[in-house]
């Protein structure tokens, strides 16, 4: 039973804050990304849609934050004229019968495992014993090796390096490199917007793997927020599934982040 956020129809607020920290990634990327990669994102009301074709992950390419006939419809028609993959991401536990109904008209199938949304509030939590991996903030004049370590960490080609460059040092956004002494391993953003905030952004150089990076940058995150007032935290990782370990969850657990909802990825 979930503790520490109270039983809704619709998780909005933890949705929300996720949708609006990627309609902030679109208005900070520049023109001419947009234009040269066909990046574009339509805000409805507290979700959105976005499409970044040439992006292999599902995050770029799908719409979030949705629930209401009205929006889904506004969302997939816009979505119909995009190229690449596209998906539509929905809570299906907490969907109302006519949304259900929706997704079975539009025979909309079902993709991979789905995703887990976690939450974190740090005044229900005991303090997390100090981290092993060094973090520090990313400066401004390094902005381009975070876009870079972020392209290399998902499989981005190098041409969406300025896209992840551009959060560096904006408004509402904190970035973080883990380290090997002073060399930055791994990678970590966060964006706060009043007292929510949705971490994202984790990567770890694959041959600095299993050393505690991910735990080390959500501490940093997390202790981060804190200070900008921020009392509630949320994530999103792949459900685990048989034959495919959840290591990532299982360290957001380790860190004090509940289990809130899972959302299926339909292709549409």
């Amino acid at each position: 039973m979930n503790t520490q956020f109270p039983d809704r129809l619709l998780a909005t607020k933890e949705d929300a804050i996720e949708a609006k920290a990627f309609v902030d990634l679109h208005r900070l990327s520049s023109l001419p990304l947009r234009e040269k990669e066909h990046f574009d994102c339509l805000a409805i009301d507290e979700g959105c849609a976005i499409s970044l074709p040439d992006a292999p992950a599902i995050g770029l390419n799908r719409i979030l934050g949705l629930a209401s006939l009205r929006q889904l419809d506004q969302a997939f028609d816009w979505m119909e004229h995009k190229a690449g993959n596209r998906f539509l991401q929905l809570n299906v536990d907490a969907a109302p019968d006519d949304v259900k109904n929706w997704v079975r008209a539009k025979d909309l199938q079902e993709h991979g495992p789905g995703w887990a949304k976690l939450g974190y509030c740090p005044a229900s939590r005991c303090v997390a014993p100090p981290a092993r991996v060094h973090t520090r903030v990313v400066a401004v004049n390094e902005a381009t090796l975070f876009g870079a370590m972020m392209c290399e960490g998902f499989n981005f080609p190098q041409s969406l390096i300025s896209l992840w460059s551009a959060i560096v040092g904006k408004k509402g956004w904190s970035c973080f490199f883990a380290l090997d002494a002073e060399t930055p391993i791994g990678t970590g953003a966060m964006f706060v917007s009043g007292e929510y905030a949705w971490l994202g952004g984790g990567t770890t150089r694959p041959e600095f793997r299993n050393r505690g990076v991910q735990k080390a940058l959500i501490q940093a995150r997390t202790e981060c927020g804190v200070a900008q007032g921020v009392s509630t935290f949320v994530v999103e990782t792949e459900v685990p599934s048989i034959g495919k370990p959840g290591i990532s969850h299982e360290n957001l657990r380790k860190m004090g982040f509940e289990q809130l909802y899972n959302r299926q990825n339909f292709r549409l």
